[in-house]
């Protein structure tokens, strides 16, 4: 089983080109500080490693990161709260919205005009997340035969070459180790995160598709969003 499908191949594109203009470094700053409430060690704790992976290949600047990092132990900041929302899309997609806010008052409605402005709505708790799967999802820009190898041999579930890459999918409990025998090999990582896999997935075409793809770049490009996840194919 694999995560990959156009969507996720448009949100590495997309990420490059929000990363120039910094759009992608609140999302990700957000990222840190929430994992940085583990332990700011990268070494001692491997989610927090696995942001600032992400960082460091959004070139996201130092001063940032030191900051999100920092924002964890400040008691006088805004706590940041993780929710997560489930939602229906153009076509019948189903939706996970993953978000890190520190208004919840705020963001719920920001999702949810964004939902309603591009032709999706918001569903009720458990309706959407029964289609998906947890998983450790990893892409690397290495393709061939030795990282596929390299990945299951550590344990990793299936491993899927794609035109910009390689991607691995693994049990939640195994994506540090997964990822870790990566950068032992020397692979070049571009990200390594939990992701909501869909068990099935809708293909749409035509105006359907378009209606999809904007609605999916809306809520994504909201300051609070931290990932998108869907079934679209």
């Amino acid at each position: 089983m694999s995560g990959h499908s156009k969507w996720e191949t448009t949100k590495r594109q997309k990420a490059v080109v929000d990363a120039k203009r910094g759009a992608l470094f609140t999302k990700i700053g957000n990222q840190i500080a929430i994992a940085a409430r583990s332990g700011t060690d990268p070494n001692m704790n491997p989610s927090l490693a696995m942001v600032l992976e992400k960082a460091r290949h959004a070139n996201m600047p130092k001063a940032n990161i030191e900051r999100a990092i920092a924002r964890a132990a400040d008691k006088s900041s805004a706590a940041l709260i993780e929710e997560t929302y489930e939602a229906y899309g153009p076509g019948g997609i189903g939706i996970i919205i993953e978000v890190a806010t520190d208004n919840k008052n705020r963001t719920m409605p920001e999702v949810k005009n964004a939902l309603n402005k591009a032709g999706g709505r918001m569903a009720d708790p458990g309706s959407v997340m029964f289609q998906f799967e947890r998983k450790g999802v990893i892409f690397i820009t290495d393709k061939g035969d030795d990282p596929m190898m390299i990945a299951l041999d550590a344990g990793a579930e299936d491993v899927t070459e794609e035109d910009d890459g390689t991607e691995i999918t693994t049990a939640p409990t195994d994506l540090a180790k997964v990822r870790q025998a990566l950068v032992d090999a020397g692979m070049n990582i571009t990200s390594a995160e939990l992701k909501y896999v869909a068990t099935n997935k809708i293909e749409l075409d035509g105006e359907d598709l378009e209606k999809a793809e904007s609605l999916l770049n809306a809520v994504d490009d909201l300051d609070d969003v931290t990932a998108v996840h869907t079934n679209l194919a």
